[in-house]
């Protein structure tokens, strides 16, 4: 089974020869590997690079461990280069390197080497490429498959392809797997052994079990407003637990280091500042959210959710919860300041675009609802309401669209 990843692809080929450190990250067993070994190669060699003039060294290879520290790798890489044209370095789980910052700085100075890694576990997450690499590192992000990417390769129709993407999500494995409990073991795996492993060994966590029961209530409470404070006070009112609001906000830090779980941060639209008091998280993938539930709350209005803010990200969006201030008229006459909220804000350059997220608009009441504070914005860009119904886009007569989830995720020109 072939996945094609344009979409990374692009971001390799529009970045090759800038003079920077490809340095392809993500949640592990997202695919990283596959788009740098398979995709990548494939497309240097059909582009008319000659095979010897891509190196490809997989160091978690046993065969390759001679090659595990910066002078050797660097060595070896040095003796393959026979003349003055332009070679590709594609180096996979380049943890596996002793001080490889050492060894990819080392590369910089060969000026006729294109160099591309990536890496995985504790060693290799997004603060150590923000440390080690400024001003000389290229951050491509790869996230799990998109409905788009998924679907490509389902065997069933786009509503049953929907379905499971809704139960299981994106991680690639999870499409080799026939059966629902394969499927179940698989995503809760991930978390037990490699996901949390990753981060203890990492952080030298000392109590595993607090760590694991945040996660449990972030994944509980996906897309709703909350901070460290609050989880605090979840805790010990929930949990019979005293962990403090600093240990929580260490802990949601590891997990984000880890690409586990995203920060969208409130944006007080007419204000044009950001509120610092609550935010929403999101799962990188539903699959794992619903695994680390042992699939009890598959809710579809928060798994649609989840699945729109992890798209516009993948899509190369930054996301942000809308807030627009609105005054109403209350029982007794007097005028009350009330806060509604836009699910997304997605922005990218000049681009931007409200966005709600409505299971379903089954009422004139809840569409009201949904479509009052995207009214009220007062700016020209799109707003656009994405349903769980088989609509492919209807506007109604202030502009405001709606339309399909399954439709919105296979047509990326809506957002152009």
């Amino acid at each position: 089974m072939q996945i094609k990843r344009d979409i990374y692809l692009q971001k390799l080929i529009r970045k090759q020869k800038n003079g920077l450190i490809k340095i392809i990250t993500g949640i592990r067993r997202c695919g990283k590997s596959y788009l740098l070994n398979t995709i990548f190669y494939n497309y240097l060699l059909e582009s008319g690079i000659a095979a010897d003039h891509i190196i490809r060294i997989a160091l978690d290879d046993i065969r390759n461990k001679p090659l595990r520290s910066a002078e050797s790798l660097y060595n070896h890489v040095s003796s393959l280069l026979k003349d003055s044209s332009d070679y590709f370095l594609l180096l996979d789980e380049i943890q596996f390197i002793q001080n490889f910052e050492e060894a990819l700085n080392g590369f910089l100075h060969l000026a006729n080497v294109d160099v591309y890694v990536s890496g995985s576990n504790s060693k290799f997450l997004s603060s150590d490429i923000i440390t080690e690499f400024r001003g000389r590192g290229d951050e491509i992000r790869v996230y799990p498959l998109s409905f788009a990417e998924y679907s490509s390769v389902y065997s069933g129709s786009k509503d049953e392809a929907f379905d499971d993407y809704l139960n299981y999500g994106g991680m690639p494995y999870v499409l080799s797997l026939t059966e629902v409990e394969e499927k179940a073991a698989y995503l809760k795996n991930l978390f037990k052994e490699v996901y949390v492993a990753d981060i203890l060994e990492r952080h030298k966590v000392r109590n595993s079990v607090e760590l694991d029961e945040l996660l449990d209530i972030l994944s509980s409470a996906v897309g709703s407003l909350t901070n460290p404070l609050k989880l605090s006070k979840t805790f010990k009112s929930v949990k019979q637990k005293t962990i403090s609001d600093h240990t929580i906000k260490n802990y949601i830090g590891y997990f984000e280091d880890a690409f586990m779980l995203s920060k969208a941060s409130r944006y007080d639209i007419k204000g044009k500042r950001y509120i610092a008091a609550t935010a929403k998280y999101y799962l990188a993938d539903v699959g794992l959210r619903n695994a680390r539930l042992n699939f009890r709350q598959t809710e579809e209005s928060h798994l649609m959710e989840n699945i729109i803010y992890n798209e516009l990200l993948a899509r190369g969006f930054s996301v942000d919860v809308g807030v627009i201030e609105t005054f109403d008229k209350g029982a007794n006459g007097k005028t009350i300041k009330k806060q509604l909220e836009i699910d997304f804000i997605a922005s990218k350059g000049s681009q931007k675009y409200y966005i709600q997220s409505a299971l379903y608009l089954e009422t004139e009441a809840k569409s009201r609802q949904e479509k009052r504070p995207l009214n009220i914005i007062g700016d020209s860009f799109k707003k656009l309401i994405i349903t769980r119904d088989n609509i492919k886009l209807r506007r109604d007569e202030n502009g405001i669209e709606q339309i399909g989830i399954i439709n919105f995720l296979l047509d990326k020109s809506l957002l152009d």
